[in-house]
């Protein structure tokens, strides 16, 4: 049985907004106080502006450190949990309610399409109190894949 290779593809910014828009499973890293890492699962989507957005609320963790320290990384993984993957580093901003309401309806979007009542939507986010975190990616690594290093082919 031939042995799977893992690789490392350098992509551009374009070809990394590329595959990470269909990705919608992520782990969000952020810096706790005491400086080690807390990582949230979430589901993400990519706005028109090429930012990563994850709704959430003002007291989670993620927020919570996102607001103190803005540096962040995403980890997004495939469907298939042996698919590709890629890190992406960048500075993250909080919104909150109202200013989130109309970021919170772009980041549905770019996970879900239209919704059938979007004043429902928007009076949801608000009894809510959502927030949105938005990621404004600064570097990435490349696109990998898992598998035996190529000297093993």
């Amino acid at each position: 049985m031939a042995r799977t290779i893992a690789t490392n593809t350098a992509v551009s910014r374009d070809e990394l907004l590329e595959f990470i828009r269909p990705r919608h499973h992520a782990i969000v890293m952020t810096t706790r106080k005491d400086g080690r890492p807390q990582a949230s699962p979430v589901t993400c989507g990519v706005d028109e502006a090429g930012r990563i957005v994850v709704a959430t609320y003002p007291e989670r963790a993620k927020a919570a450190n996102a607001r103190r320290d803005p540096r962040v990384s995403v980890l997004f993984l495939s469907d298939d949990f042996g698919g590709a993957w890629v890190q992406v580093d960048g500075t993250a901003e909080v919104l909150d309610v109202p200013e989130a309401v109309e970021p919170l309806v772009d980041y549905f979007r770019s996970i879900s399409g239209e919704h059938p009542d979007w004043a429902e939507y928007r009076a949801a986010m608000v009894e809510q109190g959502k927030s949105l975190l938005r990621v404004t990616p600064e570097r990435w690594s490349p696109v990998a894949t898992g598998g035996f290093p190529a000297r093993l082919a």
